[in-house]
């Protein structure tokens, strides 16, 4: 008997790959999403697969009986609006996600006995005092800035998730993502990789926020859905970081865009926007140690595979 996965934001970036990758794992996968901002599109491949159903619908409010009242394996929440133009359109929605969506699903793993995956983001470490960035580390937000819709939604479904642990000892499971990039991610989501790739792209100006000096780490999609699977098949029960260690600077970014997409454009800055984290990194000596994890695309390959996504858009 196949076992069954309650996968919301599947028809999101992130995902719609964990989607066909737990179909190749041979689990049932009931995909919800509310389409506010993923997209059928990176879904259409799978709709067909004999283990795969899609329900529309909100996860922020309850999900129908026949949903709830199911004997799944795993409730694996990853929806949520993830870049700041997207998080920022809709505030109330990205709270509501994180917030009653995350007690909503973790009500079902508490009365059918699930275990529950939440899908945090580095984000919660806001613009970090601490670089590069352990799980101990608790981060410095504004709890009140333009970015804390996302920050604040993302740390308040990490308390809830150990709230249901403790309590009602829900078996949890818990990642923090870094910057993910890879095919499937939507051109307009405003993140630097598609951003700065479609404007190479369309020998469009390409967009510095600051002075290009802010850092980032860059991980593809695979790794990540690789260390997903792993820590579902592992016992351990806190946070994870799951990201590439290595940092660049925007500028130097900008510059291997550049190299890996012919293009006769030039760079124009444009002041950093509010709260924007200065520093990110991860350490991932514990996805090393619990999960033998580590990212294994190189930025160069993963923008080239990226780019050949792309090209498939009308620019």
């Amino acid at each position: 008997m196949k076992k069954s996965i309650l996968l919301t934001g599947a028809a999101g970036f992130v995902a719609s790959h964990l989607a066909e990758r737990l179909l190749s794992e041979g689990y049932r996968v009931l995909g919800v999403d509310n389409l506010c901002t993923g997209r059928m599109k990176n879904i259409e491949g799978l709709l067909q697969h004999p283990d795969f159903t899609f329900l529309e619908a909100d996860v922020s409010r309850e999900l129908p009986d026949a949903v709830r009242m199911q004997n799944w394996e795993w409730v694996m929440h990853f929806a949520s609006p993830a870049s700041p133009p997207k998080y920022n359109a809709l505030p109330i929605e990205t709270m509501l996600v994180n917030g009653e969506g995350t007690k909503l699903l973790l009500d079902i793993c508490k009365a059918r006995g699930a275990k529950f995956f939440f899908a945090s983001t580095s984000e919660v470490y806001g613009d970090p005092l601490v670089h590069p960035q352990p799980e101990s580390y608790w981060g410095n937000v504004n709890s009140i800035g333009v970015r804390s819709i996302y920050d604040e939604g993302k740390r308040y479904g990490e308390a809830m998730t150990y709230a249901f642990h403790r309590t009602h000892q829900v078996d949890v499971r818990v990642i923090r993502i870094f910057n993910t990039y890879g095919p499937k991610m939507d051109p307009e989501d405003g993140r630097v990789v598609t951003n700065l790739m479609f404007q190479a792209l369309k020998n469009e100006p390409m967009t510095i926020y600051g002075d290009g000096t802010q850092t980032r780490s860059f991980q593809y999609v695979s790794d990540l859905v690789e260390g997903v699977i792993k820590l579902m098949n592992t016992n351990y029960v806190w946070p994870v970081n799951l990201g590439n260690p290595g940092e660049f600077t925007i500028l130097e970014f900008a510059d291997l865009v550049k190299k890996v997409v012919p293009t006769q454009s030039e760079l124009v800055f444009r002041p950093l926007p509010s709260d924007d984290p200065k520093q990110r990194k991860p350490v991932i000596e514990l996805a090393n140690k619990v999960l033998a994890w580590e990212p294994k695309v190189k930025l160069e390959d993963g923008l080239r595979m990226t780019l050949e996504y792309f090209k498939k858009f009308e620019i």
